[in-house]
């Protein structure tokens, strides 16, 4: 959170917007969320081309964006929903097709897809390779051996704002 409240610039802007929904809802879950779309700005990657937010129109089909997407999670609220309701549903799009569904959080699916990115042998989506790769390497510490520039810098900025 420190790291996040020195970012200075657009991305700075971006990450104190994402932040401050969490003056709305305070679950840990909202917080979390926030994190991870904060975490995506940070390494200047989109929030939105991972997070899909919807509302629910009562058709079963999902826009035919989701068919052309790599993987995605996906959120559907109803219409009207406030920031503290619960989404109708959250889920994972993986080459068009919806494997997982009605999780409770996207944090939680956020886990799921790094799970199953890692468990299928695929590659991390381009849009967001910077994302997962801190996810996978930073935060669960799994061969940070090799790392980018981009994921590197931030290790070493979270390890001088631990000291």
């Amino acid at each position: 959170m420190r790291l996040y409240a020195k970012k200075g610039g657009v991305a700075g802007r971006k990450i104190r917007s994402i932040m401050a929904r969490m003056t709305q809802n305070e679950t840990i879950n909202i917080k979390r969320e926030c994190v991870l779309r904060g975490l995506c700005v940070y390494l200047n990657e989109d929030p939105e081309h991972l997070v899909k937010e919807y509302k629910a129109t009562g058709e079963e089909d999902f826009p035919g964006e989701m068919a052309e997407m790599a993987m995605a999670i996906f959120v559907i609220t109803h219409e009207g929903a406030e920031p503290r309701d619960n989404p109708e549903n959250i889920g994972i799009f993986m080459e068009g097709v919806e494997v997982l569904s009605e999780l409770s959080s996207v944090p939680l699916a956020v886990a799921m897809l790094l799970g199953l990115t890692y468990t299928l042998n695929l590659s991390y989506p381009s849009e967001h390779r910077y994302t997962f790769e801190a996810l996978q390497k930073v935060v669960m510490q799994t061969d940070d051996k090799k790392l980018s520039t981009k994921v590197q810098t931030l290790k070493n900025k979270l390890s001088w704002q631990s000291h």
